[in-house]
């Protein structure tokens, strides 16, 4: 069961566990979410093959015997065109100023982009940077020459980061780097009980996979159009929810394709999403989706505050 906000731990435990925040930073689609639900080894993160599937931060918290590692999941940094990419870039940013650690995700399928190149900038110039990790994400994707190639390249444009090749989808690549994070952790107690996996209350993560689910059936600019509002969360029973929830589109005719001929693409994005909401929660769940027309949402500011993307320090 995924769990909302915890108490802090006590503080009187013993000062041989390490404890901390750790960013994962990086251009849109690099795969930050997969690999902190990987780190996890549950699913509490929409992923798709899609960029800006992340909007906002969200916390993956992995307790372990001799360590807690609060994951801070981010928006892909990228050069923003409305307001909400404004949001997203914000939050990202926001993430670096409490890490303990910086997980700076890469594709190593691409050369280093432009993207890339100003992230590197900007961590280069923290004022007070915790370590930096340059985790060049996908290796299973690439041979050993081109891994190589990145790797360099990297390493000449951020000599300071530790370079750790990966490839989230595989978890046997993994356990070296989640051995280095928690050596880098300071000694500290944990933060959240060890039955918290997220931050985020159940009905957010169902949201997500709203929109995971229509990111994976829909393509072009249609997806992105998209913000999900959950309008009502029940527990009918513990094996049954009940979820209504409206998907909002800034133009009619994106309302028509996601309705899809005879109401086809509407079916199969709640088939989709219902199928990924009962194996986070444990529940059967019966979901209730309805579109309606925002006009320009994503440069609305009271529409993106009435969605959540509001910085904590705007509410």
């Amino acid at each position: 069961m995924i769990l909302s906000a915890g108490r802090q731990a006590d503080p009187m435990a013993t000062q041989s566990h390490r404890a901390g925040f750790v960013a994962l930073i990086g251009r849109p689609n690099v795969g930050k979410s997969t690999l902190m639900n990987a780190l996890l080894q549950q699913k509490v993160a929409a992923v798709s093959p899609r960029p800006q599937t992340t909007r906002r931060r969200q916390f993956g918290i992995l307790t372990l015997p001799q360590a807690q590692l609060v994951l801070v999941d981010t928006p892909g940094l990228h050069q923003a065109h409305h307001k909400l990419g404004d949001y997203m870039n914000e939050v990202a940013v926001d993430a670096l100023a409490d890490a303990d650690v910086i997980l700076w995700i890469i594709d190593t399928t691409e050369a280093l982009t432009a993207e890339d190149k100003a992230i590197a900038t900007r961590l280069s110039g923290l004022s007070r940077p915790g370590p930096i990790l340059a985790v060049l994400n996908k290796t299973d994707l690439v041979t050993e020459a081109e891994l190589k190639t990145r790797q360099n390249a990297v390493a000449a444009l951020l000599p300071q980061a530790q370079l750790h090749p990966v490839a989230a989808t595989r978890p046997n690549s993994l356990p070296g780097l989640l051995a280095t994070v928690i050596e880098l952790l300071p000694e500290s107690p944990p933060f959240y009980d060890a039955e918290q996996v997220t931050d985020l209350y159940e009905r957010e993560i169902a949201a997500d996979l709203i929109r995971e689910a229509v990111l994976l059936h829909l393509r072009d600019e249609v997806p992105h159009a998209v913000a999900v509002r959950i309008d009502e969360y029940k527990e009918r029973s513990e094996t049954l929810a009940y979820i209504a929830a409206t998907l909002f589109v800034e133009r009619d005719s994106q309302k028509s394709i996601l309705i899809g001929q005879n109401g086809s693409m509407i079916k199969k994005i709640g088939a989709s999403a219902r199928q990924e909401i009962e194996a986070m929660s444990g529940r059967q769940v019966y979901l209730d989706l309805h579109i309606k027309v925002s006009k320009n949402w994503r440069d609305d500011p009271n529409a993106l505050a009435r969605f959540g993307y509001q910085r904590v320090d705007e509410a």
